[in-house]
């Protein structure tokens, strides 16, 4: 249990998102428990990997605990167990729960909320962390005491994952950080967030989809085969792309993309973003007011990416995107999301890109980690 919880200590000091020296201090004091030491890179510079345990199950379906506990929920709804200390495959439109290496003391001033990571949402895996007692997915009360869960479903790929592997990825709040419409605005008039030479700040900023087509190719994104082999998520560059994908051209193209119900779509933001320093942003996944689609299951940008300080100026939003229910027309420049920017509680020592390993720094359109360029 931590005993120190003054308002001094490094992880409550400044409101907004914690740092990545706030939440090393966080672990120090007991506050994040965790099975075996931290990874490297496993602290970014706003937010922690989470990395799956020992254990999973297959369920029924699936579910929140509510006034439940997850273990109690799974007793109930698992149809079997899996050891993913040796690896396993996790087979697409099913679902797992698996526990989580870390675990969580919050003390009352503090609150998380969970995101998959970049490339865990470019292969199409569902993931959502799950805690004892809540109603909601990916967030986690001011004050939890827990265990941390992690719901996954491969909804296009099979997949193969093991103890250890990092889905998920969890920011620390310490009391309110996001800004509104006003604080969007003054944000990017100190130092500009979007290219847009118009950019529209209403619930965050406007970020639109680029149609027209990158490289010599004409590329504008791509499309997912189905029946495809397996991925191993902790392998980088070890699956050729043509066997997974389809490329989409934009080249004799006369009206916008017509997205299939049901398939899956990596695609690209006209705009490129930045993030400076002293803020983070999450991209908003769904918004019925634009399409019944769903943007960017991988929300969490971090601070300094497309930031020139940190190698990235000029980084666009790599999106991912499925239609639900009925086929739905994008137009070049149509707007598909809005990102929300949030204060850090304070400036992060390395920033994304610089240094940490960053896959998608400076990127344009581009596939997971995965495969090979």
């Amino acid at each position: 249990m931590p005993t120190d919880l003054n308002p001094t200590a490094p992880w409550l000091r400044g409101s907004g998102i914690l740092a990545a020296r706030q939440i090393e201090a966080m672990a120090q004091a007991g506050l994040i428990s965790h099975a075996a030491p931290f990874a490297p890179g496993q602290i970014q510079p706003a937010s922690l990997d989470l990395r799956l345990g020992a254990r999973a199950w297959r369920m029924r379906a699936s579910f929140l605990p509510g006034s439940s506990t997850v273990m109690e929920r799974i007793e109930d709804l698992k149809l079997h167990e899996i050891d993913l200390t040796q690896g396993a495959v996790l087979e697409t439109n099913c679902v797992y729960v698996a526990e989580l290496m870390e675990s969580l003391d919050l003390p009352e001033s503090l609150s998380a909320a969970a995101n998959p990571k970049s490339s865990t949402g470019r292969i199409d895996v569902f993931t959502r962390v799950i805690t004892d007692g809540t109603r909601s997915f990916d967030t986690v009360r001011a004050g939890y005491k827990g265990p941390l869960f992690a719901e996954i479903s491969p909804k296009t790929f099979p997949i193969l994952a093991r103890q250890g592997s990092r889905l998920s990825q969890m920011r620390f709040r310490n009391g309110g950080a996001v800004l509104d419409d006003a604080g969007h605005r003054a944000l990017h008039a100190r130092e500009p967030i979007v290219t847009s030479s118009d950019p529209s700040f209403h619930n965050g900023v406007a970020v639109s989809i680029d149609l027209a087509g990158f490289g010599p190719n004409s590329i504008l994104g791509y499309r997912a085969k189905r029946h495809t082999g397996l991925i191993d998520v902790d392998k980088v560059g070890a699956c050729d792309p043509k066997h997974y994908w389809e490329p989409v051209m934009a080249e004799g193209r006369t009206s916008g993309l017509i997205l299939d119900p049901g398939e899956f779509y990596i695609l690209a933001s006209k705009e490129a973003v930045r993030v400076p320093p002293d803020h983070a942003a999450e991209m908003t996944p769904f918004d019925p007011l634009v399409g019944e689609f769903r943007v960017h299951y991988a929300g969490f940008f971090d601070p300094g990416f497309g930031a020139a300080e940190a190698g990235g100026l000029g980084a666009r939003a790599v999106l991912e995107v499925r239609s639900h229910d009925v086929p739905f027309i994008l137009e070049d420049g149509q707007i598909i999301g809005r990102l929300v920017y949030e204060r850090m509680a304070e400036t992060p020592s390395s920033l994304y890109g610089a240094g940490l390993g960053s896959n998608y720094q400076a990127q344009g359109l581009k596939l997971s980690k995965h495969f090979r360029a």
